[in-house]
């Protein structure tokens, strides 16, 4: 009888998992009808945890404990062993990981139990420029599948998998150039598919290039912050009368979804505290100071991913503050976005380049640019890709589920 398999795509903002059987992948439902988790969880001080929706609902509703996402920023840093406050309990990022991978596999389990096989994605380099932190990043994933009761384990670069997904649709062999704009990395790779070479279990000779950044979603998110929000909480105002200017880490932080829980300690507010005593501006950083005592670092951080997402369809977006600054709301514009973020899109199209060249192929040999990923449909993500690459067809398919559908069948060809 064949192994049970599946394919788990754990994102830094969005998680997937997936099941292969004759016909094809799918995903399984995760929340309710939803098929994807907010990779969120939240640690009450007293009660078990709570992941994905539900975790940012009692984050919402002002219950007592700690909101934790892009958790999966933290592999291959050392941030994975360090520990954050929870009521009287200190609880390590490693931890918080292991608990939201296992209620991904409980929720498998509701729909497939007894599956023993799974292919987890993972980006071209879960760090850049550092070997040994980019394999201990893929360790702490295997010791988590491991420990949720996986026996065979393996593992495929998130593009690769869009493109296995991507080819269950074509009808003709063609180059695909993979664009995956996640939350946490950018992911890229050309390769050959064709109807027959998808029944071959091994690929390795259709892929022509691979590469991948750390810049995504976060990082757009960071910047807008940084751009929009944190000068109504004083960043970059100055002190003492012009002769300083205020400490840029409690901002950068703050903007940072992984890092927000490190500033909720006495010794920051105490801090801050002097900071705004000598504050040329002492209204603003009395916002920052009330955004810090009220753990509200997180609402802020929603509220900036909203208008990002709104400014796609729309020139501004408004910014909903006042409740959690004490200040007045905000309005987010898309050009000042764009503007924003204009040094990782230019790593991001210094990378496509590097990659066609990589490839020895010129840019009208691309059959089509798949993009994927939730952070690939804002247009100057689009608008940059349709300018390396003029003229090129570009497509689109399950902006969150592409990778998981194709881990799946991936963990079929390998295991099943």
């Amino acid at each position: 009888m064949p192994a049970l398999t599946c394919g788990i795509d754990f994102g830094t903002s969005n998680s997937t998992v997936a099941v292969a059987d004759g016909v094809g992948a799918r995903l399984i439902p995760l929340e309710g009808p939803q098929f994807t988790l907010p990779s969120a969880v939240f640690w009450h001080s007293d009660d078990p945890p709570e992941f994905g929706r539900a975790a940012i609902g009692c984050y919402v509703r002002g219950e007592e404990g700690r909101l934790m996402r892009g958790l999966k920023s933290t592999l291959g840093s050392s941030l994975i062993h360090e520990r954050t406050r929870v009521g009287a309990r200190a609880v390590s990022f490693r931890d918080i990981l292991g608990r939201f991978f296992a209620e991904l596999r409980a929720r498998l389990d509701q729909v497939q139990p007894g599956t023993v096989a799974v292919v987890l994605g993972r980006p071209v380099h879960f760090v850049e420029g550092d070997a040994a932190g980019d394999q201990a990043a893929q360790a702490v994933l295997a010791e988590l599948a491991r420990e949720t009761g996986f026996a065979e384990i393996g593992f495929q670069y998130e593009p690769i998998a869009a493109a296995l997904q991507y080819e269950t649709a074509i009808v003709a062999e063609e180059l695909v150039l993979i664009v995956d704009i996640g939350g946490g990395t950018s992911d890229f790779s050309i390769l050959r598919v064709s109807p027959a070479r998808a029944r071959n279990k091994d690929r390795a000779g259709d892929i022509l290039a691979n590469d991948g950044i750390r810049v995504g979603g976060t990082d757009f998110d960071r910047l807008l912050s940084l751009s929009a929000v944190m000068p109504h909480l004083g960043y970059l105002s100055t002190t003492g009368r012009g002769r300083a200017v205020m400490p840029r880490h409690y901002f950068l932080d703050l903007a940072t979804w992984h890092r927000i829980n490190f500033l909720y300690t006495r010794r920051i507010e105490a801090d801050l505290r002097a900071l705004w005593a000598e504050a040329d501006q002492p209204d603003r950083i009395a916002r920052l100071r009330r955004v810090i005592a009220g753990r509200a670092g997180h609402g802020v951080a929603m509220a900036v991913e909203a208008a990002k997402i709104a400014l796609s369809a729309a020139g501004e977006a408004p910014l909903a503050l006042a409740d959690l600054t004490g200040g007045p709301d905000a309005v987010a514009t898309r050009a000042g976005f764009e503007t924003a973020v204009t040094a990782p899109l230019e790593r991001i199209a210094g990378t496509l380049r590097a990659l066609l060249a990589a490839a020895a192929v010129q840019p009208d040999q691309i059959g089509t640019v798949f993009m994927t990923g939730g952070s690939s449909g804002l247009p100057a993500v689009r608008a940059l890709v349709a300018s390396v690459l003029p003229g090129v067809r570009i497509a689109t398919g399950d902006m969150l589920g592409s990778v998981g559908t194709g881990l799946a069948l991936d963990a079929a060809r390998r295991f099943g």
